[in-house]
Formats: C-alpha cells, structure tokens, sequence
C-alpha cells in the first residue's frame, strides 16, 4: 500500500533537498579535481548520503523527487547529461532496495527510525543492501562500456568504499536528527564537508605515485617499491624478473601526427601493459616512450615468455586516436623492443638488474627492433 505523504515529510523533504544542493555547490572544485584525477576509473559519489537519508526520512516518491534535484543540479552545473541519467537510475533501485529491506521493521509511517537490536540489524541490512545495489550496477555498466579496462580501475579504491559506508552512516545521523533536532543539521553539514575532503587524500596519494600521461607508476615510487620486493625475494631466496620497455620509432607518431595523438598512443600501450601484467607487478613510466616492469617470482624460464607475449600484444594494438584533421584515425604498426633481466644471475641490486636489462634492450634495438633479448645471451 502506497505511503500517502504528510506535510511534515515534505517539510523534512525541502530540508534534505536544500542540504543536498548546498553540499554540491560547497564541493564543486573538490569534484572537480576528483574527476581529473580519477578519469575514466570508478568515482565515489556521496550523494548516496542524501539519498539514503531520504529513505529513512520520507516516502518512497520523494526519495525519487530528491534524485531528481540532486541530478537535476548536477546537469545544471555541466556535468555530463547521459552519465547524470544513469546515476539517477542507479540512486532510484538501491534507495527502492533499501526501502524493502526497512519494511522489515513494519513501520506505521516516516520517518523510519528502527528500535533496539532488531532495528540495527534491519537499518544495517537496508545499508548493506543499498550499497551493493548501487556498486554492482555502476561498476556492471564500466565493464558493458569498456570490458578490457583492468579490474583495478573498474572497481575503484578500496578505501573509498569505506568513505561511502561512512556516508551512509551519515545519512541514518541525518534521518534521525532530522525527528528529533531539525536545527542541528547545521553541525552534521560540517561533518559532511569534512567527509568530503577526505575523498582526496587516495587522489593526492595516487597523484605523488603515479605518472600523470599514462597512470603507471612514477620512477621514483617504481624504485621504491621494487626495493621492498627485491628485499622479499632476497628473504624467500625467489627469483625476479625486470623489463626494459622501449617503444620503436616513436619519435615518428609525434612528428607525423603531433604529440596529442603520441600522448593517446602512449595511454593504450600503459593500458595494455597493465592487462598483460598481474595485479601485483609493478608497472611504471622509465621516461619519454620507456617502460620497466618488476616481475615477483619469475626466473629466466619465464620471462622470455612473457615479454615475447607483451611484445605481440603491442604489435596487434589499434589505436583510435584524434586526427589533426578533425576526423578519428586508427594508429597501428606500433612495435616495442624488450631486454629482459633476472634476479640473481644479472645482478642482485635493483640498479645492477636495470643496467643488465637496459643492456639487452639496447641489443635487442641493435638486432633490428621488434624483439626480446635477455641479459644473461
């Protein structure tokens, strides 16, 4: 049966309305940056804060009317239209779930503040539920759009998914301040404001380690952490693999098609470098078209196959690039030379291992590019 709306929830509806716009215009830049950042990963949106305080606060047809403004807002502001839709969708289903879930608690009206331990487990369940919805549909739609993107950039950082728990904890402090303490809504706000800034240290720590053209791994942060694994594999007595990546006859792409479409070809290749490696090599930008890579665990046995796999890979890549000419154009031909060095025949210090594999890619160039050459030949 249909909940009929009383004026104390469209009261509490204009409330949670006008919070939700002062909280985007007082964010603006913080998404901003956020999205630069981020590209085309998944971007945590706490908006979820609102929306879910809004199921616990009124009527599911003013849970949508705030989706509405919210978005509605958002569009205003620029942001893109077909990407704001699908959002609206997504916040429509999961606070649809969630109310489901909140009915559990047989409620006589709105707001929906569960009681006692039953309640929790309720109130926790409808979160938990709303949560997954939500994930599982945005996250569904990156894979649908683009099914070749790495794992790790289609389902986000971690840590940012306990900001969005915490959000929606904010979210019950807002239903329930909003029964019983209107006015001090003003305080939670600075909560808020407070839980949003938070959502840029994983932006500002990803920015101080990554390259900012590719997404790979900066050489300095690259030499760091092959210097804890190298440490690791002295302690386990394993062996490990270091790539020396060189792209062939760059200079060409950029003096042919400018140095836009030389960045874009750079971009696919750090992407495909990161689909033909595991979650836990170490993939980094060496300088200008130059790539290395830290293999954990593999010996001599190996690496020649998987730097012969990457290099074929290479080759087979088309990359669809914007043209001078205003029309997209497709880049193929591209070609990579490999040396290939391993821990401990070439040498048992990060530098010696690069020199070693810098050697043999240096032979592989002279042999004609195009091919893999290991140290230790």
């Amino acid at each position: 049966m249909t909940t009929p709306i009383r004026s104390g929830d469209l009261v509490r509806f204009g409330l949670l309305a006008a919070g939700a716009v002062v909280h985007r215009e007082a964010v603006r830049r913080i998404e901003s940056l956020r999205e630069r950042t981020t590209g085309h990963g998944l971007l945590t949106d706490l908006t979820s804060l609102w929306i879910f305080a809004a199921a616990l606060s009124v009527p599911l047809p003013l849970v949508f009317g705030l989706t509405g403004v919210v978005h509605l807002h958002s569009w205003y502001r620029g942001s893109s239209l077909y990407r704001k839709l699908f959002s609206a969708a997504t916040m429509v289903l999961a606070p649809t779930a969630a109310v489901a879930v909140l009915q559990l608690v047989q409620p006589a009206g709105y707001p929906i503040v569960p009681q006692g331990p039953p309640g929790l487990v309720v109130l926790i369940g409808a979160g938990t539920v709303f949560w997954l919805v939500n994930y599982a549909l945005v996250v569904g739609a990156m894979i649908m759009s683009d099914p070749l993107q790495p794992a790790r950039q289609v389902l986000g950082n971690p840590s940012e998914q306990i900001v969005v728990a915490a959000a929606l904890g904010l979210g019950v402090g807002f239903a329930v301040t909003l029964t019983f303490a209107p006015w001090l809504i003003a305080v939670l706000m600075i909560t808020v404001f407070a839980l949003h800034r938070a959502l840029l240290l994983p932006h500002f720590q990803q920015a101080a380690r990554t390259d900012s053209k590719t997404g790979l791994l900066t050489v300095g942060f690259w030499r760091e952490a092959a210097g804890r694994e190298l440490e690791r594999a002295r302690r386990l007595a394993d062996p490990l693999g270091v790539l020396m990546l060189d792209l062939d006859h760059f200079k060409l792409f950029n003096d042919r098609m400018g140095h836009l479409v030389g960045d874009q070809v750079l971009r696919a290749v750090a992407d495909e470098l990161r689909s033909q490696t595991r979650p836990y090599d170490l993939v980094g930008r060496f300088g200008g078209e130059e790539f290395v890579i830290l293999l954990p665990g593999v010996g001599t046995a190996q690496v020649e196959h998987i730097a012969d796999r990457i290099r074929e890979r290479i080759s087979q890549l088309r990359v669809l690039v914007d043209s001078p000419h205003d029309r997209p154009a497709t880049v193929d031909g591209i070609s990579v030379s490999i040396g290939a060095a391993v821990r401990p025949n070439d040498g048992d210090e990060i530098d010696d291992l690069l020199l070693a594999a810098d050697g043999a890619l240096l032979a592989a160039k002279t042999a004609g590019r195009d091919r893999v050459r290991l140290a230790t030949r």
